[in-house]
């Protein structure tokens, strides 16, 4: 689909919805209270407010949309967010908030987009897809956020916030049975232990699965799942001003998830890949012998994509108002995380050098205060926060075979390794004030700052036998900055609010562990935004929209050199504008729905580096797009409801969504790219006992589309060849709930 046909659609689906929606809503006053959207309050902001009352491009995803048939793990948060992607490489999570994400594929790589849970960071982006369950919401702050979160929030935040336990008891049980003889059991139970005085919660999921595809040279699964994972809170309300809770999680895989597809060739041909000298095959010679189409779920390997991670996490969280109007909220958190990848880089039966082994273990504590209150007319928000990691981590590639491309004796090599191997501990913290003064009631201002400091030290070593080189990486360096924030809001008649807001925001530089890099220094975001946000329809209809304009500068990118070594650097400079329009109705008391389209442009301003589809010579890529940044998306959701008895009904849910073509390099050349493509997702069920069990029926991605979520290129000692990941295909399955 080319740009003008898929702004055409976006720009008439928009004014068509909103004027189906707000026409027949606009004279329903009288059914206000049957009829009005839910409110729904968020705290990404570290304030308590309704989303329309949020001067912040936020969305929220409520309890309703999450689970079986909805959104389970970090890449369905796609389809309801604006203007966000994901795309997993070597089992790392990969989220793009307005085209900001991480580009590098070395390890200590740190995300563009801050994932917490209960405000607690989850700093490894390895350890962010452990996939949802039992949680209240899911909250995301588009744009930069250096004032509240600092370095590690320059796309954005998302936060996912627990179920915590209450007085009463309850919890819920479904079992979900699935094509790709999937199995799913999620539970949980929680209530009063002590009275009004000591609560307690306990949850827990056993996900397993087939695998997508199969490696049709060990017979094993490709893309399959066998994870488990378990959380217990406890809550301690001694008195009205004081709420603590104390929770520990645990999770743990053990599979064939994350495979590496090969895609195909870019500058080599495939008879001439190095893995013809022992007459292997990829996935397309096997076919070809057979004369079919590659079915590229499917994977020809001599080595099996085997995953093991597994997390532990304990935190703590006081919420204390500790004299009339001010608060005092701490959050502490402890991780451990350990995983083990094995892949196989040129994508062959044969193992020629291709095995590809990442060991990365971490161990990070965090602990943050806010304080929140009111004093000479200002409301102020002030805090300060600690964050400490010590990581260890390991690429290591045998070089068996590689002798052969050298003309020397096959295993001329067998001993050696490209190998990556070291320590990097991070030491950051921070202070941050910010205060909002109202001149009226419909106006006020808002000035914040952010003081910003981090140190990291790498220890290591980096061991390329094939070149000869065996050489330290030890190295260290630190940085400090302040991020400042500006927000002007104004109340317009009719409960609508308008706001407009500069801020900075920054990532953090990086040393990747084993790395012949030097140290990559931060990137830099000023973000100009206006927002509007309006109810109207008597609070039936709710209009939500941001444009935004950032400068963004020292851009950290990672490739493979023409050397065969994994680099990154700080690349250049970028711009980046766009529009976000959200939608959301209730048109009759069943029947309710939503619609977001965006506009993005992000592209290189100065930028230049090697291609290695032209020898690695320079080459000037201004004006190019930037990674996993569709022009154009559009999403749309229908939730219907009908009663058929005292205590049952019937529910239904219609998802549908839009994406424009994006590049995963920054090349944007046709052998890194995934086209346009539109998602579908459907539930329908029965839902009885006054929503005590429900019985539902779910299909994802129903017309079954085929889509890259993530290309890279590999090295040149394998022919610069594409390998990937992929998007599920079509799913389907039916779950039995029960609440109590």
């Amino acid at each position: 689909m080319n740009t003008a046909t898929g702004s055409s659609i976006v720009l008439r689906t928009a004014v068509v919805l909103a004027l189906f929606g707000a026409a027949p809503l606009a004279g329903a006053a009288d059914a206000r209270d049957s009829f009005a959207l839910e409110e729904i309050v968020v705290t990404a902001t570290k304030v308590a407010q309704d989303i329309d009352s949020t001067p912040a491009a936020i969305t929220a995803i409520t309890a309703d949309a999450l689970g079986p048939g909805g959104i389970r793990e970090v890449r369905d948060l796609a389809l309801s967010v604006p203007n966000l992607s994901v795309g997993d490489q070597f089992g790392v999570n990969r989220t793009f908030i307005r085209g900001i994400g991480m580009t590098s594929i070395d390890l200590g790589a740190d995300g563009a987009v801050a994932f917490l849970q209960d405000g607690a960071m989850i700093p490894r982006p390895s350890h962010q897809l452990a996939g949802f369950y039992d949680l209240e919401q899911i909250e995301v702050l588009r744009g930069p956020q250096g004032t509240l979160y600092g370095r590690g929030a320059t796309a954005g935040v998302v936060n996912m916030i627990t179920r915590k336990p209450t007085e009463d008891l309850d919890g819920y049980l479904n079992y979900t049975l699935g094509n790709y003889a999937a199995t799913t059991v999620e539970g949980a139970l929680g209530g009063p232990i002590g009275g009004e005085t000591v609560m307690g919660r306990i949850s827990g999921k056993a996900d397993k699965r087939d695998g997508y595809g199969r490696n049709l040279t060990t017979g094993k699964p490709v893309d399959n799942r066998n994870a488990q994972a378990v959380r217990g809170s406890l809550r301690f309300k001694p008195s009205d001003t004081l709420d603590m809770v104390l929770m520990a999680d645990y999770f743990q895989e053990d599979d064939y998830n994350y495979a590496f597809h090969f895609l195909g060739t870019t500058v080599v041909p495939e008879d001439q890949l190095a893995h013809n000298l022992l007459g292997g095959r990829t996935i397309f010679d096997y076919y070809a012998d057979r004369g079919r189409k590659p079915n590229q779920r499917n994977i020809v390997s001599d080595q099996d994509p085997i995953n093991e991670r597994d997390g532990t996490a304990v935190s703590a969280i006081i919420d204390w108002d500790f004299a009339d109007g001010w608060n005092l909220k701490s959050i502490t958190a402890w991780r451990d995380f350990s995983r083990f990848l094995r892949d196989d880089l040129d994508g062959s039966d044969v193992d020629m050098f291709g095995q590809n082994n990442y060991i990365e273990d971490s161990e990070s504590w965090s602990q943050d205060f806010t304080v929140a209150g009111t004093a000479a007319n200002v409301e102020w928000l002030m805090g300060a926060n600690y964050f400490s990691e010590k990581m260890h981590g390991e690429v290591k590639v045998p070089l068996t075979n590689l002798g052969l491309i050298f003309g020397a004796p096959a295993d001329a090599f067998n001993d050696g390794n490209y190998w990556q191997n070291g320590d990097v501990d991070i030491e950051a913290y921070g202070l941050f004030v910010q205060g909002r003064y109202a001149f009226t009631d419909a106006l006020a201002l808002t000035l914040g700052a952010r003081y910003n400091y981090e140190k990291r030290e790498g220890t290591g070593s980096f061991i390329f036998d094939a070149i000869g080189v065996n050489v330290p990486t030890d190295k260290e360096k630190s940085w400090d900055r302040v991020t400042p924030k500006v927000l002007l809001e104004y109340k317009t008649p009719g409960d609508g609010l308008a706001y407009l807001q500069f801020t900075q925001g920054f990532k953090s530089g990086v040393i990747n562990i084993g790395s012949l890099n030097d140290v990559i220094d931060p990137e830099y975001v000023d973000a100009y935004e206006i927002g509007y946000k309006m109810p109207f329809a008597n609070d039936r209809a709710s209009l939500r929209t941001a444009a935004f304009y950032y400068d963004y500068t020292d851009l950290q990118v990672g490739f493979v050199n023409a050397q065969s070594v994994v680099e990154t650097v700080n690349a250049a400079s970028a711009e980046i504008m766009g529009v976000e329009v959200e939608l959301f109705a209730r048109f009759t008391e069943g029947l309710s729905g939503n619609l977001s389209a965006t506009w993005l442009d992000a592209t290189y301003t100065e930028f230049v580096t090697g291609d290695y589809r032209q020898n690695f010579d320079q080459v000037d890529l201004s004006g190019n797009y930037l990674q996993n940044a569709p022009k154009y998306t559009l999403n749309g959701v229908l939730d219907y409801r009908r009663p058929v008895t005292e205590t049952g009904a019937f529910v239904g849910r219609i998802e549908a969504s839009y994406q424009d073509k994006v590049y995963f390099t920054e090349f944007n050349n046709s052998d890194a790219e995934q086209d346009a493509y539109g998602l579908l997702n459907l539930m329908a069920g029965y839902e009885g006992g006054d929503g005590k069990w429900s019985v539902m029926g779910w299909v994802r991605n129903a017309t079954d589309e085929f889509i890259y979520s993530n290309n890279i290129i590999t090295a040149p000692l394998y022919g610069s060849v594409r390998v990937g990941s992929l998007l599920p295909p079509r799913t389907y399955g039916l779950t039995l709930s029960l609440n109590f």
